[in-house]
Formats: C-alpha cells, structure tokens, sequence
C-alpha cells in the first residue's frame, strides 16, 4: 500500500508519526480541507503530467491553477496530464493520493511558487485519507525536487 512506503519512506527523518490518516476521504482540496480543517489554498495538491513522455510532478497551492502559457514556456511543450491509469505505474500512488514522496525512479519534482505564501501547507501521503504538515522548505528538502517554478495562476 502506498500510505506504507510514504511512512517507510519518513522513517528516515523520523518523520512517519507526522503522516496523518483520516477516517474520510482527503482526496480532493475541497475534501483535504474539510478533514484537516483548513482553507482549501493550503492543501499542497500534486498534479502528475508527462513531459517528452517522461512523467513529472507539478506540487501547487490549492487554488492555484496550471497556466498554460508559463507552463509551456518553461517546459517547451504543452501540458499534458497522466490519464487516470497511467498516474499509479508511472508516479507509485493512485489519483487521490499522489505526492512527491516515495515515488518511482526517474519522476521528476517542481514545486510551484504558489506554495511559498503558506507558513505550512498539506500535500497527500500516498493514500486519499491521508496528509502531513510541512512548511515548503522542509517539503522542498523532503520531496526532493528538480526545482521551484512559476507556473501556475491564482484565483483574482
């Protein structure tokens, strides 16, 4: 299961008791928010494309929304997601719970800007009732990642 891997993986940190399971889904911002009782834009979503058919990872705030334009700017191509099946074989973890930790070889990670507003943020742990609380620092050091990028729109 991949709640497991992401606890096995936080072992090293002596991170695995900050992975929070609830008995409700989390696997949407909306339903994130409700179970950790917090406003929808700190959920740390993590949105799974392919790139050149390399698959990436794209760590956004949860009201933040992929802007095509920035995306194919820095990427040179357009935005592609994983189709629902492609996103567990390719990423680890199944829709709902992907995250940037304990996945597959070769996944590249970005976090975006938009996460640098929040003292913390929650990003999944491998399951859809599952979280942790970090602040984008220690998510940078534990997710690692490629690097930050600006890609993503706020709501006006």
């Amino acid at each position: 299961m991949s709640i497991e891997k992401v606890k096995e993986y936080f072992k090293q940190f002596n991170m695995e008791d900050k992975v929070m399971e609830f008995p409700v889904s989390s696997a949407t911002v909306e339903l994130a928010a409700r179970a950790l009782n917090t406003e929808g834009c700190r959920i740390a979503k993590t949105l799974s494309f392919s790139v050149n058919n390399s698959p990436i990872l794209i760590v956004t705030a949860g009201d933040a929304k992929i802007d095509n334009k920035k995306y194919k700017s820095f990427f040179g191509a357009k935005a592609k997601m994983l189709s629902f099946d492609e996103v567990t074989e390719k990423i680890g973890h199944g829709v709902g719970g992907v995250c940037p930790f304990a996945i597959n070889e070769g996944v590249d990670v970005y976090l975006d800007e938009s996460l640098k507003r929040f003292e913390t943020v929650f990003p999944a742990c491998g399951s859809s009732n599952s979280a942790i609380e970090l602040t984008p620092d220690e998510l940078e050091q534990y997710s690692n990642i490629t690097q930050w990028i600006d890609v993503c729109k706020l709501p006006e």
